[in-house]
């Protein structure tokens, strides 16, 4: 299958980066390199472009549409590991760094991948192929407590007791293989209203297990800002909330803001400033953008740029 990618908020993205010439860029969620086709169009020789994916098929894609450019390099890694891949290229600080999150659109469209609740293919849900760690593990070997933690902490369902009770009691007969079966179990958890799908939100819960991806999110941010040359830019596009919610604390973390409880008189954290957050609210898509790309609809992009003291 195609790799097709729309990027999101391209032009908010390559400004916020603001890019220049002979920069050091990376693209911490290369994709199918719909970002980062117009990072490197903007790079002269003297500029190089590092994309990271943890995904083989997107890095296969990406090095396809790339292959006209020799000042690249494309790494199989996760972005949770930036400090450490620019460590090994040899690579001290960067001009700016791109986080793409959330899954994309190929692996949603692409049927033996697991993660659309529209067909039915077999539970798998991984970004990373080479992981063992599937949705079928989680399903299937998690217990009813934590399958219902795992759904309202990821998901934020309010149905998530009933759906993972359904789901062990259906799973002491068999196992649970196919995303059908899956969403035949979570649409008879919940009654039917407005809310989307009814397996939307259980779906994101058990993918964001799957793939550990909100968890290092803070610590990622956090690491990536001080990977940055003096007045190079982050920019991090996100798709829902507990993302963006993470984003922004690490934003705020980044920019000496103390972050201990409020009932405790003597800051214990230490805060250090990095910089500054370029948006203290985030950037949407425009109308114009919505037309032609519906998967725009939910994202943010937020801004951070680093000052070294």
């Amino acid at each position: 299958m195609k790799f097709e990618h729309i990027p999101v908020m391209l032009e908010e993205c390559m400004n916020g980066l603001n890019i220049k010439m002979d920069g050091i860029y990376v693209d911490g969620t290369l994709g199918g390199a719909g970002h980062s086709s117009e990072i490197i169009k903007r790079l002269s020789q003297d500029g190089l472009l590092i994309g990271i994916d943890r995904d083989d098929d997107a890095l296969k894609a990406a090095s396809e549409k790339l292959k006209e450019y020799s000042n690249k390099k494309l790494v199989h890694g996760n972005h949770d590991d930036i400090k450490e891949i620019l460590a090994e290229l040899e690579i001290e600080k960067v001009d700016g760094i791109l986080l793409d999150l959330g899954v994309s659109s190929y692996q949603l469209d692409e049927r033996n991948r697991g993660f659309s609740y529209n067909s039915d293919n077999e539970l798998d849900m991984r970004m990373d192929q080479t992981q063992p760690f599937s949705a079928y593990d989680v399903i299937n070997t998690y217990s009813e407590k934590e399958l219902s933690d795992i759904i309202y902490k990821y998901g934020e369902e309010r149905y998530s007791r009933q759906i993972a009770r359904n789901i062990v009691n259906y799973r002491k007969n068999a196992p649970i293989k196919t995303t059908k079966q899956l969403v035949d179990i979570i649409a008879k958890s919940k009654p039917s209203g407005k809310d989307g799908h009814p397996a939307k939100r259980t779906f994101q819960a058990i993918r964001i297990e799957v793939n550990n991806e909100i968890e290092p999110l803070e610590k990622t941010i956090l690491e990536s800002i001080k990977c940055l040359k003096n007045n190079g830019r982050l920019c991090v596009i996100t798709f829902h909330s507990l993302e963006d919610r993470a984003v922004k604390d690490a934003f705020k973390k980044a920019e000496g803001e103390c972050t201990c409880p409020k009932d405790i008189p003597i800051c214990i954290c230490h805060p250090i400033c990095y910089g500054k957050s370029l948006t203290k609210k985030p950037i949407i898509a425009t109308d114009d953008e919505l037309k032609i790309n519906s998967r725009s609809k939910s994202a943010k992009l937020r801004i951070f740029e680093r000052k070294e003291v």
